[in-house]
């Protein structure tokens, strides 16, 4: 692709050659002649400069007098986008292939690819432009919307709805039981869950995360969520628009995270706790049962805290051998001090030694 073309395609202008060819991107200590990179921070401007790339994309602010280069208001946005025209994802041809079973009042929309060994129940609907791909399986009444991609053995439990464009990553399952269990008679009993799980539109999902289905009612995952690797939702959590849950953290039940909240890698949240609107859950960090966090706030550690207390406490903690070191010095400097007093006290004479 030219440079004139991606620039066009970005809505965007270009200075230099605008017919130099792209074929690639890469970083920009790595990048040749032939690929596209992108720089959007002043700290990165001298390696920029030293960069082979055919092309940079870059803010207005970037100045690099000779260069080819597409400006942008958000360069690492603009990139990103172009990366989608310079590695176009293979589109698979639409059709159901032989090894796949569907069952009855099954509904496909137009261009949806089933492929092999996907497994379909009953009165499924599946919109315009999904593409399902090897051992997927699908259970019965599930809804899934237009233009998403199932990547291979996705695992969607009954009754589960998908909205459009979501993006379902590999041995990922939607729907499973939630953790439900009564005591009684000095045994567990399980709590029957049927409820169920929706996710709106523009939903990612990564590979082996787990959402539960709710006990009753819905579990659910607004518009623009993104749910890395590894991740667990519990049952009847509810996870507002455009929230970002990085690997390996797990809610428990009844969780409420608001819009545009991110929680970072390894986080742990007990039932019934809430996360407000932006605020930022540091990675490894504890939430505690019905636990708030408020609106924009950012916290740290276990049991979470706002980051600047976290900060003083470590810095607290950082300084503990010195002040062991301090202290021991201290009682040296006692015990010197009170045996010099017992070397100076006075002896008693021979009449109160008799006495």
């Amino acid at each position: 692709m030219r440079v004139r073309e991606l620039a066009d395609w970005l809505n965007a202008t270009f200075e230099g050659d605008g017919e130099r060819e792209l074929r690639g991107a890469a970083e920009l200590e790595k990048a040749g002649s032939e690929d596209l990179s992108f720089v959007s921070s002043p700290k990165y401007w001298k390696l920029a400069e030293a960069s082979a790339a055919g092309c940079l994309i870059s803010t207005q602010d970037f100045l690099s007098p000779g260069r080819t280069v597409i400006r942008a208001n958000d360069a690492r946005a603009s990139f990103a986008r172009a990366l989608y025209r310079l590695y176009p994802m293979p589109k698979a041809q639409a059709g159901v292939h032989p090894s796949a079973v569907l069952g009855e009042n099954v509904t496909l929309g137009d261009e949806v690819y089933v492929g092999p060994y996907v497994v379909i129940a009953d009165h499924v609907r599946i919109g315009a432009r999904t593409r399902i791909y090897a051992g997927s399986s699908i259970g019965s009444h599930v809804v899934i919307g237009e233009e998403c991609l199932l990547h291979p053995r996705v695992t969607l439990y009954d009754s589960v709805e998908i909205g459009d464009r979501a993006i379902l990553h590999s041995g990922c399952v939607l729907g499973a039981d939630g953790f439900g269990f009564v005591m009684t008679g000095g045994r567990y009993e399980k709590f029957p869950q049927v409820g169920t799980v929706k996710l709106g539109n523009d939903v990612e999902v990564g590979a082996n995360t787990c959402i539960d289905r709710a006990a009753l009612g819905v579990t659910s995952i607004g518009n623009g969520v993104k749910l890395d690797n590894l991740v667990h939702i519990g049952h009847n959590c509810r996870i507002a628009d455009h929230v970002v849950i990085a690997a390996q953290t797990g809610l428990s039940g009844a969780v409420l995270v608001d819009e545009y909240a991110v929680i970072g890698g390894q986080v742990g949240i007990g039932d019934k706790a809430r996360i407000e609107s932006r605020a930022v859950l540091g990675s490894g960090c504890g939430i505690l049962t019905s636990k708030i966090v408020r609106s924009g706030q950012t916290v740290w550690g276990t049991p979470a805290r706002p980051l600047k207390d976290y900060l003083e406490q470590l810095a607290h903690a950082a300084r503990l051998p010195q002040m062991q070191a301090e202290l021991r010095q201290l009682r040296e400097m006692q015990q010197r001090s009170a045996g010099q007093q017992e070397l100076q006290l006075p002896a008693p004479d021979e009449a109160d030694l008799k006495s």
